[in-house]
């Protein structure tokens, strides 16, 4: 058997995640005050939606400790690199959730619309969108090259997006009295909340069950092993990824002839070339075999 892993990734810092944490908490309490004051159902929302933001960037938070960490145990021989993928199911869904629940509060309200006070929405909207702009700016480098800093950066930018919307609904408040435009507001919002977080939902959710990464191509990766000269058949594949960074290869090897331990090491270092340059996994594990009698399908049904 073989296994072989060398590759880097950035680290990340968790405190301009810890920076955010505190802002959109103080946001948070303003909000829900000045929503609950003012009467508007948008505020509130936002208000509610940051709150999610702020329980979520904790939890971000959290995972990202864990994630740095790197410890590895014989009881957590993997560490705590699926943390980060966890967070951002949580996040993502919880996102979802509070999106359709926003929707049908918005629905109820155009049915009775109620007079608000749009200067406080105003000034508490102008409020949201400099803080959450602050922590959207603090989040979008690591959010490049992490998919639970992307769901917490996604977050953040949806919450300076939403103030926007809230912000010209308190203007055409103020100055047309068209109050049902909050519960228009609100809807949007839901609507995009959900298209927004969907993607991250169903991603997080492919690397939980094991599934291949989409970009790799099982039939591409058997075609590569084989144009090696000493191998006759790969099968029992398996790829997976075990976060956002990390696919991980195994498989077993058919060779034409009864090899010794040294060919069969210099094969694996090929294999593990291949890998590595054309699909981009650095984590392999090969088991050689030869005129074993077992299946030989690529994919073995268990």
């Amino acid at each position: 058997m073989s296994h072989k892993h060398t590759h880097s990734h950035p680290t990340l810092s968790g405190k301009n995640l810890l920076i955010s944490i505190i802002l959109n908490s103080v946001i948070t309490i303003a909000q829900l005050i000045g929503g609950l004051i003012s009467g508007s159902l948008a505020l509130i929302s936002d208000a509610v939606h940051n709150f999610s933001d702020v329980v979520s960037l904790i939890i971000s938070y959290g995972a990202n400790v864990l994630a740095r960490k790197k410890k590895q145990t014989p009881q957590h021989t993997f560490g705590y690199k699926r943390a980060e993928i966890i967070a951002a199911l949580i996040n993502a869904s919880s996102l979802v959730i509070i999106a359709v629940i926003l929707g049908f509060e918005a629905v109820k309200r155009f049915n009775n619309p109620q007079s608000i006070n749009s200067d406080l929405v105003i000034w508490l909207a102008i409020l949201g969108i400099a803080v959450n702009g602050f922590s959207v700016l603090l989040l979008k480098k690591d959010a490049k090259s992490n998919l639970n800093m992307k769901t917490a950066y996604l977050h953040l930018l949806a919450d300076m997006l939403t103030s926007v919307a809230v912000l010209i609904g308190g203007l055409l408040m103020k100055y047309y009295q068209i109050y049902w435009i909050d519960a228009l507001l609100t809807l949007v919002i839901s609507i995009y909340l959900i298209y927004m977080s969907w993607g991250i939902l169903v991603t997080s959710l492919k690397i939980l069950m094991l599934f291949a990464p989409e970009d790799i191509i099982i039939n591409d990766v058997e075609n590569e092993i084989l144009k090696i000269a000493e191998v006759r058949n790969i099968h029992h594949v398996h790829i997976w990824q075990l976060n956002d960074h990390d696919s991980h290869f195994e498989a077993h090897i058919e060779f034409k002839k009864d090899v010794m331990l040294s060919d069969f090491d210099l094969v694996c270092e090929k294999i593990e070339e291949i890998l590595a340059k054309k699909f981009h996994i650095f984590h392999s594990t090969l088991q050689p075999e030869f005129n074993r009698d077992d299946s030989k399908e690529i994919i073995k049904q268990d």
